[in-house]
């Protein structure tokens, strides 16, 4: 007999030539975010914390790399039991199924059947977000409709072109699904669809084996949102915090978001835990001469300089006489004495030379791909020589 239980799939194929070179060697799921997480902590966590102990992972060919370094056996997520697992599956295998007309969703309804769950949730590392999918689920529940689909107000340049919007009637009811970039913008706002549904399990085996004999996109997300309007489906309005991740400034924002005790508090210290790939590293260490003020820092660090309005991850080193104003400091970096850095990204292993002025703004924040070592001064567009304080 079948229990009320729950399964999860992961979707994290997409990807978004915008946040370049950020993703050159890493999936969007795998950017690092508030100084010790990952992108896929957080719907992970939402996984977990709504007791859900199996999920189905899909990844791009190549892209896997640093998700087993950050996951490894599952064990801050409680994944690596006998009964709580995860399943790594790659896109590329769908797609060469597909094209030898083969049955393209078959390793996912194989999962879906041995979970032998009566609902599954969808979602991607695209949205962060700290959701509780007992509450979609209980609306599903109550609604007794095919699909639940998590939507949430914003502001429109907070869409990406590619994302899904919502036409809503007063009720909830969806009455119309599009691309942004086919939408006629009416208002302030816009409903955002999360890409969270929610769905019966034997539903989505039934449409999923229907959907690969008419040759529907092997993309599961994609699979989903077409499917939104066709179904009765119900809505749930996520009021938390949401920052959704498509460009360079997208997650340049997001993270400094989390210099908001506000904005923090709501999506890591929540009634749900986030958890993350456990270090255990020394305490982050202070100089006499170092000026903090506003700040986040990770474990490991070395602070001799200045930090204003940054955020700075495990390991980092900030020589003597440095300054780093409102930008973001990415793993095991390393900023010499004199060295300037405002507005600006700076990606893991980074080393700059004493001395060096990396300056960008607000709007156009400078980004330095993983191990590069910096010798020269480098100004985003807009940035007068004048505007560089030696």
């Amino acid at each position: 007999m079948r229990t009320n239980k729950i399964c999860a799939v992961l979707g994290n194929i997409q990807r978004y030539n915008a946040l370049l070179p950020l993703t050159n060697e890493r999936p969007l799921a795998t950017l690092p975010f508030a100084c010790k997480y990952r992108l896929i902590d957080f719907p992970l966590s939402s996984i977990v914390n709504a007791n859900i102990n199996t999920v189905y992972m899909i990844f791009n060919e190549g892209e896997t790399q640093s998700v087993f370094d950050h996951i490894g056996g599952g064990k801050e997520w409680n994944l690596d039991g006998v009964h709580n697992r995860f399943f790594i599956h790659l896109y590329q295998d769908f797609l060469k199924l597909k094209a030898h007309n083969q049955s393209y969703y078959r390793p996912l309804i194989d999962y879906l059947e041995k979970s032998k769950s009566e609902y599954t949730v969808y979602m991607s590392s695209k949205m962060i977000c700290n959701i509780d999918l007992r509450a979609v689920l209980k609306i599903h529940q109550q609604q007794n409709n095919e699909m639940t689909v998590v939507y949430k107000k914003v502001e429109s340049e907070k869409i990406c072109q590619t994302d899904a919007v919502l036409s809503l009637t007063e009720n909830g009811q969806i009455t119309e699904v599009r691309p942004y970039m086919e939408h006629l913008q009416t208002a302030d706002q816009e409903n955002l669809c999360m890409d969270i549904y929610i769905v019966q399990t034997n539903w989505l085996i039934r449409q999923l084996k229907e959907g690969q004999q008419e040759g529907t996109p092997a993309d599961i997300q994609d699979f989903l949102r077409k499917k939104i309007h066709t179904v009765k489906s119900s809505t749930y309005e996520h009021t938390g915090y949401l920052s959704n991740i498509f460009d360079i400034n997208s997650y340049y924002n997001a993270s400094l978001d989390m210099l908001n005790q506000q904005k923090f508090s709501s999506l890591l210290y929540s009634n749900q835990k986030i958890y993350t790939k456990l270090k255990n590293e020394v305490p982050t260490y202070y100089s006499d001469s170092s000026e903090v003020n506003n700040s986040q820092f990770a474990t490991g660090c070395i602070i001799e300089g200045k930090v204003e309005g940054s955020s700075i991850s495990r390991g980092t080193v900030l020589d003597k006489g440095t300054e780093v104003i409102d930008s973001i400091i990415m793993p095991s970096a390393k900023i010499c004495a004199g060295a300037r850095v405002q507005n600006a990204i700076l990606d893991k292993e980074v080393v700059v030379d004493p001395g060096v002025q990396i300056i960008g703004t607000r709007e156009n924040p400078v980004v330095i791909e993983k191990y590069q070592h910096v010798t020269n001064d480098i100004l985003a567009n807009g940035v007068a020589v004048s505007d560089i304080e030696r």
